[in-house]
């Protein structure tokens, strides 16, 4: 008796649901059709019974690539010559670096040869963190907001006060008055 009673809710509940879940695809009257057009061609539907523009499923790949690719072994000997290919990019790739890499040791004997301190100059290696004397007066006589980014920008690495290229301005504008924090070397 009680299932009964439950089961027009039961129906009631499903035939709305069901409604709510049909609505969201109806197409509207009033569409532009070059929207239409460029929804269609950025998201392809996914029936299957069709070929879509943008190459997600085609009913003759196997065939295409038959008639392309007429065997195992001249497939094999395509994917082999890629791989030489792609082998020789490398091996020339690796050997400019090489020779790059022996010119500067090449100059760094020169310099090395002429003036050592130069030399013992330019192979130095510089601890980050580290501050001369100048530098940690000038941290002292700064504000909070700028020996923040005293601090965060390290010696030698890409500046982080630097802003990333965009397409368009910003909203607040070009900032006149902004100014480059002093740092002595």
């Amino acid at each position: 008796m009680s299932t009964s009673l439950l089961t027009p809710k039961r129906l009631l509940v499903s035939s709305t649901f069901h409604s709510q879940i049909r609505c969201y695809a109806r197409k509207e009257s009033g569409m532009d059709p070059k929207k239409e057009t460029i929804r269609r061609s950025l998201y392809p539907s996914n029936i299957r019974n069709k070929a879509t523009p943008t190459g997600t499923w085609r009913p003759d790949v196997e065939k295409a690539l038959q008639h392309a690719i007429p065997s195992v072994q001249a497939h094999d000997t395509i994917e082999r010559a890629w791989l030489l290919y792609k082998r020789h990019i490398r091996k020339r790739r690796e050997a400019e670096t090489e020779r790059k890499f022996e010119c500067m040791r090449k100059a760094m004997d020169e310099l090395a040869g002429i003036d050592s301190h130069l030399y013992m100059e330019a192979n130095k290696p510089e601890n980050p963190r580290a501050r001369s004397p100048e530098e940690a007066n000038l941290l002292k006589t700064m504000k909070a907001s700028e020996a923040r980014a005293f601090d965060a920008r390290v010696r030698g690495l890409f500046p982080r006060e630097l802003r990333v290229p965009t397409d368009t301005p910003s909203r607040a504008g070009w900032k006149y008055d902004w100014k480059p924090f002093y740092r002595p070397l």
